[in-house]
């Protein structure tokens, strides 16, 4: 691949795990969720936003750690991937988690727009994953669980198409 093509993978991945190309990107999905509709979980639904939001943090933080840290130890399933309360102790959890997820979106940019990141190279600590599956699996994972809030935003009268 030449440094022309390299780029351009670049920055499709990065636009990829960004979104909003050809669905709801972050910001405008989690940006002013309705304070009194974090913890709601409408009939049939199994999660309100809050759980939605958290899990969505908390397995793109385990991937980015995963994809870069040689003491990686990977959480418990299902357990440590869901918040247990249906709700944020207050506003504050809320931002929190919205930054803490964002800042795991630019780290993921970060090693993305590094040249010296090699998607291909098997991630010596994993079973044979690479740093491109990661970025795809973060980038597909984040978009579902985006897909699932705004879905949950409809239902609750709380989405503008």
């Amino acid at each position: 691949m030449d440094q022309a093509e390299d780029r351009a993978l670049r920055a499709q991945l990065v636009e990829f795990l960004r979104g909003g190309s050809a669905h709801a990107d972050l910001k405008s999905v989690v940006d002013e969720f309705p304070k009194e509709l974090r913890g709601v979980k409408p009939k049939g639904s199994p999660y309100s936003a809050w759980q939605l939001l958290e899990h969505t943090r908390i397995a793109l933080h385990d991937l980015y750690d995963f994809s870069t840290n040689s003491h990686y130890v990977q959480p418990d399933w299902p357990g440590d991937y869901w918040p247990k309360e249906d709700a944020p102790a207050n506003s504050a959890a809320w931002d929190a988690s919205v930054r803490a997820l964002k800042k795991d979106v630019a780290d993921f940019e970060k090693l993305i727009g590094d040249p010296k990141t090699n998607f291909h190279a098997t991630i010596p600590w994993g079973s044979g994953q690479t740093i491109l599956r990661e970025v795809l699996l973060a980038g597909q994972h984040t978009s579902y669980h985006l897909g699932q809030l705004v879905l949950l935003r409809r239902e609750l009268g709380a989405w503008k198409d």
